[in-house]
């Protein structure tokens, strides 16, 4: 595996919540936010987003939520299968999470999808106090 794809170690990725980091879409300046679940026979990664509103991350910054296997959007609700992605239950239930694809070799997570690079590790700086909404109202 090509080191500047690894992402993190497997023992660093938590079992009750997600590990935060960042991958830049190949022809795309800006990046994006990912997150690894642990699960028994290895990882998922999806993209850092709620399928209701694009714009609401569900790790803000300290892990997403988890429960029963499950991640929870904190500002609607919703819950995503850990393995799957898609939502069981919530204003955009039947939707899928975006996948990213990671492999697990040698005990490390490595970024291994073809449409993006590995940026770093943790959430996107930014200067806005608040990207995501606190309401599940949109002004």
């Amino acid at each position: 595996m090509d080191e500047g794809s690894r992402v993190v170690s497997v023992n660093e990725v938590p079992e009750d919540s997600t590990f935060l980091f960042r991958v830049q879409e190949n022809g795309i300046d800006e990046q994006q936010e990912a997150i690894l679940v642990s699960l028994a026979d290895g990882v998922a990664c999806w993209l850092n987003y709620c399928q209701h509103f694009t714009h609401i991350k569900l790790d803000k910054g300290s892990g997403a939520e988890m429960r029963d296997g499950e991640l929870i959007c904190t500002n609607h609700g919703a819950y995503f299968e850990e393995e799957s992605g898609r939502c069981t239950y919530g204003p955009c239930e039947g939707a899928y999470l975006q996948e990213v694809a990671v492999t697990v070799s040698d005990g490390a997570v490595y970024l291994t999808d073809d449409e993006y690079t590995f940026a770093g590790v943790g959430p996107i700086e930014t200067d806005d106090v608040d990207l995501g909404s606190k309401s599940n109202y949109e002004f």
